[in-house]
């Protein structure tokens, strides 16, 4: 391959992550995109419990029962001559950790909004994460089919909670039952709504001048309302500056209803054409350019038994340079070894397929025999290390007891994979045999039961523990260590890494024993190495 044919292919990648607080419509814009994208034919709708079908990106079995996303799924397709990756986060607060994950294995991401209620919590969180990494955003405003505030009134909303400027691509004529579409700013077109659930409707007006008795024979007397909203727009708002929107400054915005399939098409077709191309990403001694022709790459995500007939362990590996080649040997850099790469994947959410070739900005999959972890880097000559992928410390601790004895080594199998994943953490006191669980959201506790009870045969209960958080301890003292361990030793555990951990009972605690302890550093944030 010409050093001009790999160019092309890195520039037709688009790599983006969707973000939302919960109930926002992410997981139903997630198929809607995938529907435009020729990846799946009829869009499965998140329905009730029992029901036969669910959301293409929700597969393991408590998302179907319970409706929500929680965990990271990876889907690709070309849309316009574009290769897109779309990583579908978490909707549920408690697995905000694996999110931020996704996020350092995007170039940028789609945030969801319910016009109803305008920002929420999760989504100024996971807007933080962003602003960290300067992540491109776009902005979807979603529901229009139903009562919600003022489109003012959400980019107010935006622009205040986000600390972002909007810039409306689009414009809602209507909302609820007086919903009739959207205009294009930009393409001067009018789109027309029309409800469909499951399939591609399109009904595209083209209207260069709004002066045009067209609009007033389609709209009526929404047709002057519009007039206004597009003058008074023209006056106050921001018009749309790709090198803003790149820097993370500006965020341009579109309306629509994901589930009537409406706004979604003329959205994704501007993500394509304004989103970034895949990005340079940070080692510890250097930034990697992916028009690098040496192969590397960093894995940000693990999951178990998405394949449940073959017990796998899939490790997602974000290609930050070079051409990836089935069979081709690289270094895995934290264990210093070569290994060959013999049958990686691409996703459809959990279905597969293996490939031959794949090039910056794509995700596979590597089949992983336990010796992968989240942050790993593989590389093909340089030694390099890929950083700015954190462990966040747990809020909430149980203890795991098995039901039956017999099954102690499915258990210690069980917990090892899943906690793999980094959504819940898993420590070992130095002074009992306990296994302790450490989580940032209780929900991810249910979902452990759960798995291991339908993925290992597994069942379990937990039992409270009285710690209130977990500090990582680092010292170059190696006699204060000594001493530390001894006093503390209740207090003490090791993490799936060997790290060394402090569970204080309780904030004063926590802070008497660093003011105590000068020589030591407790740190809420561990990065993976």
């Amino acid at each position: 391959m010409s050093t001009a044919q790999f160019q092309q292919e890195v520039e037709r990648r688009r790599t983006f992550g969707i973000i939302s607080h919960p109930d926002a419509g992410k997981t139903t814009l997630t198929e809607k995109i995938l529907l435009y994208g020729g990846a799946i034919q009829l869009a499965g709708s998140v329905k009730a419990r029992k029901a036969s079908r669910h959301a293409t990106s929700d597969w393991m079995e408590i998302e179907k029962q319970r409706g929500i996303s929680v965990t990271s799924s990876v889907m690709k397709f070309t849309y316009q001559n574009c290769e897109v990756n779309l990583l579908d986060t978490p909707g549920h607060e408690d697995f905000s950790e694996d999110t931020y994950r996704v996020l350092t294995a995007v170039d940028s991401a789609l945030v969801v909004i319910d016009s109803a209620k305008g920002v929420e919590e999760q989504t100024r969180k996971l807007m933080d994460v962003c602003r960290l990494r300067n992540t491109p955003i776009i902005t979807f405003v979603n529901k229009l089919d139903r009562e919600g505030l003022p489109p003012l009134d959400v980019l107010q909303d935006v622009e205040k909670r986000l600390q972002v400027e909007c810039a409306p691509m689009s414009w809602p004529i209507g909302m609820g039952k007086f919903f009739r579409g959207t205009y294009n700013l930009y393409r001067k077109e009018l789109s027309l709504f029309a409800a469909s659930r499951t399939k591609i409707v399109e009904d595209i007006v083209h209207i260069t001048d709004l002066a045009d008795s067209k609009l007033d024979e389609i709209l009526g007397n929404q047709a002057n309302q519009l007039r206004d909203d597009i003058e008074l727009l023209e006056g106050a708002s921001t018009p749309f500056d790709s090198d803003r929107y790149l820097m993370g400054i500006q965020t341009p915005v579109f309306f629509g209803s994901a589930i009537n399939s409406f706004g979604v098409s003329e959205m994704l077709d501007a993500l394509v054409e304004i989103a970034p191309a895949p990005r340079q990403r940070f080692t510890q001694t250097r930034e990697v350019s992916p028009y690098e022709e040496a192969f590397s790459g960093v894995v940000f995500k693990i999951q178990a038994n998405m394949d449940p007939a073959h017990r796998d362990r899939i490790a997602f590996l974000r290609i930050c340079s070079g051409r990836f080649r089935r069979g081709m040997r690289v270094r895995h850099q934290r264990l210093g070894r070569e290994v060959q790469l013999h049958n990686a994947i691409m996703f459809l959410a959990q279905d597969r397929e293996n490939v031959e070739e794949a090039f910056p900005g794509d995700i596979i999959g590597i089949h992983n025999h336990g010796t992968i972890r989240i942050g790993d880097s593989f590389t093909e000559k340089e030694d390099l290390r890929f950083i700015g992928i954190p462990n966040f410390a747990p809020e909430h601790f149980r203890k795991v007891h098995i039901n039956n004895a017999l099954k102690a080594k499915q258990l210690e199998k069980g917990l090892q994979q899943l906690t793999e994943e980094g959504a819940v953490q898993l420590f070992r006191p130095l002074n009992r045999n306990d296994y302790l669980l450490g989580a940032v959201g209780i929900l991810q506790f249910d979902v452990i039961l759960a798995r291991l009870k339908n993925e290992y045969g597994v069942k379990a209960h937990l039992e409270p523990s009285s710690f209130l958080t977990a500090r990582w301890v680092v010292t170059q003292n190696a006699e204060a260590l000594q001493r530390f361990e001894k006093k503390f030793v209740d207090s003490l555990a090791r993490d799936s890494q060997g790290n060394l951990v402090y569970l204080p009972a309780n904030a004063w605690r926590l802070e008497r024993t660093n003011d105590d302890w000068p020589e030591i550093h407790f740190l809420q944030t561990m990065e993976i190495n």
